[in-house]
């Protein structure tokens, strides 16, 4: 990838000095060797950039050796005669000199916003803890100046300066550089750098590791590759190295020899190193990317890029500086440029200076080498322009680097990009995510991949398609197609393998091109560098061949087959997506029991599975969740097939929604009948899975079927046929006509469960007419027994198929069966009161089961016909007495059975049977008189007795009768009548009794004449005492006739 275009001049033939340079906005400030300052115009147009001189401003008789901008107070600093001058702008007058900065080396500035949280402390405006402050933020510019062994501190708040501070420094900075808008990073010389600690106005020095890789460890052009090389070349290579340090990010990156060692803001040295292949005469940071100045002779004309013509010497290296660009991310060089004018004359490259806030463009002073050809052409201003991020992302995405292109999308910064506001949930975000996502698992990192699918949401089938068609069946893609299933470029048409013309174009190419980060890293020390250049193109190739998930090590040659870990990769994929889908169909009430009304996988093509979109579940429709909630099922389960066939059974046995046609073919050839029964069932495909069942039964393959029961066989079959609901009763009645021939109590069995609720009407029909009346009968029972039916209809239909079987079993002479059938019948009849009595009597044969009819008579009311069919049809006395006895209630219209029996037994139809049959009827009739005698009516039986029944016989009936109720009732009434007629009499006696009372009457108790007193009369002896007498009197007679 190269990420800067050709650079362009935009200030040529300039004939000071440059000394120094510094960019602000669309102004560039460059100062001269003889101490004036050129301020130019920068503008860019359709045609590209110009630059405007607008003033030019003498400042000193010294050179600038350092030119900034303070924007708090809208002035240029500069550094010359070692002193720090302030120019306000726009007419940089009147000047300001820092005297505290005499003998100064260095300064720096630093802009940033500061923020009060609310425990007092103050933050910077790029920490986190900026963003809860509730305070007035606050603009702060830092003026670090480094003089001799001091630092010397100007500050301004919001324009206002603060108090000057001073540090004392062990010794002279030479360059400074922020770290932190507290933290700063001081260059002695090349070797020495410390931090200073804005806040304490402390220092620590920095250490450098002992070990710093080499130049030939990572590209194989160290010092030894310039071995031959003289002149000027050899002169420069050992000039003494200047201090440079360069923050990026939140390291501060600072050059040893070959490398650039990454320090912390605490002080810490990072593992990770930049490496040059020559020590860099200059660095310089564009987000995200590290610019160096190479010297002349160290870099390969080969990796140019774009290749231009430049000066080469007779080892293939560049006779001129070369801007070699580096990426903060891999650490790896990603493109080199040369100056177009380079071929004509050898210049000097210097002053790499960005654009503020480390952002590109980035601008370069280049001069003759040459005294004669400098004062001719004078120097020029170079701009390298940066190419739009969106086209660096896609090279990247283009050459297939997908994690350098995540990286870099990630770092950048603000707008710049079209979605770049919402780039982690953008579509060029998830876009590059899934396709390194697609490298990974070409890689064998399955599990990185597969949480990338799931954060994602990526379409369920294009995963399943990255795998053999054993698993992904009809959705495989070939490999060379995965790249683009998922968005990226069409895979590059190569030649034919054996072709050794397209092999050698191809091994060139790879040595003219710029060697990626990962073979960069991967590279091997090499003692030459035509060996380096040919690992690199042989590293390149050996990347290719990563496009199968089953990988290969190159440890001792064996095979390593990453299949099995890649399909358990898959099964955590799939039981994630799971129960998400579930639940998302669960919100619309769809559920996985209603599978079956849905369109089948097989109906939809390929492309429109792999079209759908990768988007979050809410936002799809049911039909979208359908087809996903089959893809997952599916390739769930050729996934368990594989490594897990022990779930299969749990898996079929609850609702889901596999696609049956691309699976029950395989579960056919491993015999796992009892899981492809479960799928069929749960996809409502009975037919199948009852013709399956129905095979093994009756031709079993496996031994242990063979050997196993007919019975255990078939049981299987009964209990899935169970579980049908009404909807499926022609396939239940079909599996029900087989199982009947095996084995009647098995189909009888079908039909008993109480799982569902069959139309029993139905039921009853096809059991009589398709197989057996006695098994309708059987189920007719079942239903009236068990399930307690009390429809009229089952009641009547087995009442006539009881009559139907016994006039069958009369007909054929078997009279077992007719026995059978004419007990049942006779049971059913007495038992039972919802059948209609009419129509099954009018059923019965006229001269046959006369002791039904008699059964069906008294249901009919019709209580004298039925005893009389007891008595004259079947001479049966005992039963015509148990009817009595089942229908008499006292003081109903059936209290009189047992003398309407008596009639019958005395008063016969005047019929010639019944008259030969009248002589012997006495005897029962004497019978039933003397057990029912007190449910007789006694003078009406004695009027039924004939005349010449000796009272003997009924002698037992006549005590009864003379101790009934009735009789004892009257002689009662007639006894307490004469008590009463008695009293009655007495007491009239009684009243009719005087006492006579003179004056001369004496009272007993007192002996006190009684005269006009109230008095008292005693019974029974008429006694007269006084009224107050009366007591005592009463109570001394009880004493005297309790003494006698």
């Amino acid at each position: 990838m190269a990420p800067f275009c050709e650079p362009l001049p935009i200030i040529n033939g300039f004939k000071e000095k440059v000394e120094s340079l510094t960019v602000q906005g669309d102004r560039i400030y460059i100062g001269s060797g003889s101490g004036n300052l050129h301020v130019y115009n920068i503008d860019q147009d359709e045609d590209g950039y110009t630059s405007e001189l607008v003033t030019t401003k003498s400042l000193s008789k010294k050179p600038i050796e350092q030119v900034g901008y303070i924007k708090d107070i809208n002035s240029v600093v500069a550094l010359s005669d070692s002193c720090v001058t302030l120019y306000p702008l726009p007419d940089l007058f009147p000047p300001t000199p820092l005297l505290q900065t005499r003998k100064a080396f260095s300064f720096a500035v630093n802009t940033t916003i500061e923020n009060v949280s609310p425990d007092g402390n103050v933050h910077s405006f790029d920490d986190v803890a900026a963003a809860q402050s509730t305070g007035a933020p606050t603009l702060v510019t830092y003026l670090i100046v480094g003089s001799q062994r001091k630092l010397v501190v100007y500050s301004w708040r919001d324009g206002e300066a603060q108090e000057v501070k001073e540090a004392s420094l062990s010794h002279s900075a030479r360059v400074i550089t922020f770290l932190k808008p507290t933290v700063l990073c001081l260059a002695y010389t090349a070797t020495e750098h410390t931090l200073f600690y804005l806040e304490t106005m402390s220092t620590a020095e920095l250490t450098m590791p002992v070990n710093v890789p080499s130049s030939t460890s990572a590209g194989g052009y160290g010092r030894s590759a310039l071995s031959g090389l003289g002149g000027y070349m050899t002169l420069g290579l050992a000039a003494k190295a200047k201090p440079q340090a360069v923050v990026i990010g939140e390291d501060v990156l600072i050059p040893k020899d070959n490398a650039g060692i990454f320090y912390g803001a605490d002080g810490k040295a990072k593992q990770n190193s930049l490496v040059w292949n020559a020590p860099p005469e200059e660095i310089a940071y564009v987000k995200p990317y590290v610019l160096s100045i190479q010297s002349a002779g160290t870099i390969p004309a080969s990796t140019l890029d774009p290749p231009v013509s430049a000066p080469t010497g007779p080892n293939g290296f560049v006779q001129a500086p070369v801007l070699q660009i580096q990426s903060s991310i891999t650490l790896q060089p990603v493109q080199h440029l040369v100056l177009p004018t380079a071929s004509s004359f050898s210049p000097t490259l210097r002053l790499l200076t960005p654009s503020s806030a480390a952002k590109g463009p980035v601008f370069a002073v280049s001069t003759p080498v040459d005294r004669n050809a400098a004062a001719v052409e004078g120097s020029a201003v170079w701009l390298f322009r940066m190419r739009t991020w969106g086209e660096q992302i896609d090279e990247l995405v283009e050459g297939e680097r997908y994690s350098e292109a995540l990286a870099l999308l990630e770092s950048i910064d603000g707008a710049t990009l079209p979605d770049k506001a919402s780039r982690l949930s953008g579509a060029r975000f998830a876009k590059i995510r899934a396709l390194n996502a697609v490298a990974q698992f070409k890689k064998g990192d399955f599990d990185g991949a597969m949480n990338a699918f799931i954060e994602l949401d990526i379409n369920p089938a294009k995963v399943v398609a990255l795998y053999p068609e054993g698993v992904s069946g009809r959705l495989h893609i070939p490999p060379e197609r995965c790249i683009p299933l998922f968005g990226g470029p069409e895979p590059k048409s190569t030649g034919k393998p054996d072709d050794p013309k397209k092999r050698a174009d191809d091994r060139s190419s790879s040595l003219t091109r710029t060697p990626s980060p990962a073979s960069s890293m991967r590279s091997r020390r090499r003692g030459t560098l035509e060996s380096t250049l040919a690992g690199v193109g042989a590293s390149s190739d050996r990347e290719d061949d990563r496009i199968s998930i089953r990988g290969r090590t190159k440890d001792k040659g064996k095979a390593v087959d990453t299949f099995p870990r890649s399909v358990e990769t898959l099964l955590r994929y799939l039981t994630d997506r799971r129960p998400r889908i579930n639940g998302a169909l669960a919100t619309l009430h769809i559920t996985n029991a209603q599978s079956h009304q849905f369109p089948f996988l097989s109906e939809t093509s390929v492309d429109e599975l792999l079209a759908l979109p990768n988007a979050p579940l809410a936002s799809l429709t049911p039909e979208q969740l359908t087809r996903f909630a089959q893809i997952v099922d599916t390739a769930l389960f050729k996934a368990y097939l594989i490594v897990r066939p022990g779930l299969l059974g749990p898996l079929c046995s609850l609702d889901n929604w596999c696609e049956v046609a691309e699976v029950e073919e395989v579960l056919m050839e491993r015999e796992k009948f009892s899981e492809l029964v479960s799928l069929y069932k749960g996809r409502k495909m009975h037919g199948k899975a009852l013709g399956l069942l129905k095979r093994r039964v009756i031709c079993p393959k496996s031994l242990s079927e063979k050997e196993s029961d007919i019975e255990d066989r078939i049981r299987p079959t009964v209990s899935y046929v169970q579980k049908l609901g009404p909807e499926y009763l022609d396939q239940i009645f079909e599996a029900t006509r087989w199982v009947f021939e095996i084995n009647p109590d098995a189909a009888f069995d079908i039909f008993t469960a109480e799982l569902v609720e069959l139309p029993r009407s139905k039921v009853a029909d096809f059991l009589e007419e398709d197989l057996d009346p006695a098994l309708c009968a059987k189920y007719l029972e079942y239903l009236i027994g068990e399930r307690e039916e009390t429809s009229t209809l089952f009641h009547d239909r087995l009442a006539e198929l009881y009559l139907e079987m016994a006039v069958d079993g009369r007909e054929k002479r078997d009279e077992d069966a007719y026995d059978k059938a004419y007990s049942k019948f006779l049971h059913f009849i007495q038992t039972s009161d919802i059948y209609r009595v009419d129509r099954l009597f009018g059923l019965l044969p006229s001269d046959d089961m006369f002791e039904a009819k008699a059964v069906l008579l008294g249901r009919l009311g019709r209580h004298e016909s039925a005893l009389e069919t007891y008595v004259y049809r079947l001479g049966d006395y005992v039963k015509a007495e148990e009817y009595c006895k089942s229908i008499y209630i006292p003081d109903s219209p059936t209290q009189d059975i047992f003398l309407s029996l008596l009639k019958i037994y005395l008063e016969p139809s005047p019929t010639a049977q019944q008259k030969k049959m009248q002589t012997g009827l006495l005897k029962p009739a004497l019978d039933l008189i003397s057990r029912q005698s007190p449910r007789l009516d006694t003078l009406e039986t004695l009027r039924l007795l004939p005349p010449l029944v000796p009272a003997q016989d009924v002698k037992a009936f006549l005590c009864d009768a003379a101790r009934a109720p009735i009789f004892a009732t009257r002689v009662v009434r007639e006894m307490r009548k004469g008590r009463g007629e008695q009293v009655g009499m007495k007491l009239v006696g009684l009243q009719s009794r005087r006492v006579r009372v003179t004056d001369g009457r004496i009272c007993p108790q007192c002996h006190k004449r009684l005269g006009n007193s109230v008095i008292a009369v005693h019974a029974p002896r008429g006694e007269v005492t006084h009224y107050q007498c009366r007591e005592a009197f009463a109570n001394s007679k009880r004493r005297a006739e309790h003494v006698h």
